[in-house]
């Protein structure tokens, strides 16, 4: 159970210093990383209204929509048309704050009401309107507001993208000790989506954990991916079969093709939505073009997805059969990518890096705030607790694989280190 509202103190700062006299703020992220929760103790401390969109047609739309602000607002008559809404906006004699949720809801039953709120906007004569457009779907917020094209482009006042929350977070609100590597196991199956992490009880073993949010009968994870494709308006079949590609092992383009039996530049569509909407995230090897195709790696970027893709998905039917050691590995491999990119979320300018001599874990300017090539330190990165002996013989190999790569001759190694489970307690 989440202990209060955690954290989201640097995005409850940016939205403290909008000024009382109005203006269009846009706010968008993925589902179930608290925006819902961001903005309603944000309209608390600003008495503002929050007004929620359902999904349905135009008319009950509005409908939710007024009832949802009526009581903050002035009107004789409820609104028929959205041209109405727009008009009570505009005659209300005090400072109103109003945030609407799930806009693209709205879009998708009238596709015209981003141009009719352009042209209303920009001709309003209520200047002290601070309104909020909050939505879940990258796509149509794009579309509708931020791309070039948009009928809002460049009205904005604010534009703030809500990122999953982390590890730390994660430990502050469940009350759990940061240098566990049990707790880092239960942050692997729930990421940083909040929502998520309400579902995980007091006490639970990372395995109890994830049989009950994946394994278990009519398990709230069980059709997650097809709800959040849907929020993006993805077609299930493609973007679900490459996500799965990629979980089970396919990072290349041409090895996700192969997965999937199909010619590769057929893949470049579905790969692009799913970038663009944060699904996969796209890596290349630190220092070099992003314009070479060849060394692309694709991964999903959600540590709670990659869990359904890599461990829930193939095993689901054998789950119940595998002994606990089995379950402990599978959890514990999955466990082990997502401490890597935590690793290297920790230092600025680090990357990992491969090539056909070798592959590195991290490799991190030896000075921060300067380039590789004066320096850099190169690291290995285990999600085991190691004994001195060990980290010594890793040391040893490290060291011997890095002198046999091009990029030992491009960058001077400053340093080598073995990153282990002990890194919890920095």
């Amino acid at each position: 159970m989440i202990d209060g509202f955690v954290n989201r103190q640097r995005e409850l700062a940016v939205l403290g210093r909008l000024p009382a006299s109005g203006g269009l703020v846009v706010i968008y992220g993925r589902r179930r990383v608290g925006k819902t929760r961001l903005l309603v103790e944000w309209l608390a401390r600003r008495r503002g209204l929050y007004a929620q969109a359902i999904e349905g047609n135009a008319h009950l739309q509005l409908d939710q929509i007024f009832q949802d602000a009526r009581s903050g607002i002035e009107a004789a008559v409820a609104p028929r048309t959205w041209d109405d809404f727009f008009a009570i906006l505009d005659h209300q004699r005090k400072r109103v704050v109003l945030c609407i949720d799930e806009f693209p809801y709205l879009v998708q039953a009238d596709p015209t009401l981003p141009s009719r709120l352009q042209r209303w906007w920009d001709h309003r004569s209520n200047k002290n309107l601070l309104l909020v457009l909050c939505g879940s779907s990258r796509r149509m917020m794009q579309s509708a507001l931020l791309d070039e094209t948009a009928p809002l482009y460049a009205r904005s006042r604010l534009i703030l993208r809500i990122e999953p929350m982390g590890y730390h977070d994660f430990c502050r609100a469940l009350s759990l000790r940061k240098d566990r590597t049990a707790s880092f196991l239960l942050f692997s199956v729930t990421g940083g989506a909040p929502k998520y992490w309400e579902l995980l009880q007091p006490g639970q073993t990372p395995i109890q954990a994830a049989e009950t949010l994946y394994f278990g009968y009519a398990s709230y994870m069980e059709n997650e991916p097809r709800r959040l494709l849907l929020d993006e308006q993805a077609s299930a079949s493609a973007p679900m079969s490459v996500l799965e590609a990629v979980g089970r092992g396919a990072h290349k383009p041409s090895e996700i093709a192969a997965r999937l039996g199909v010619p590769q530049t057929q893949l470049a569509k579905v790969l692009y939505a799913l970038l663009d909407s944060g699904f996969l995230r796209r890596e290349i090897p630190l220092g070099q073009s992003e314009r070479n195709p060849k060394n692309v790696l694709y991964s999903i970027a959600d540590p709670s997805l990659r869990f359904w893709y890599q461990v829930y998905s193939p095993h689901k039917s054998r789950w119940r059969s595998y002994p606990v050691s089995e379950k402990n590995r599978l959890m514990h491999q999955h466990a082990s990518v997502v401490f890597e990119d935590y690793v290297r979320s920790r230092f600025p300018g680090a990357g990992r890096y491969w090539e056909k001599t070798g592959e590195f874990d991290l490799i991190r300017p030896a000075q921060e705030g300067k380039a590789p090539s004066r320096g850099v330190t190169v690291a290995e990165i285990k999600f085991d607790p190691l004994s001195k002996f060990e980290r010594s013989r890793l040391l040893r190999n490290l060291q011997e694989r890095w002198g046999r790569t091009e990029a030992s001759r491009r960058w001077p190694a400053r340093g080598f280190e073995i990153i282990d489970a002990s890194f919890l307690r920095s």
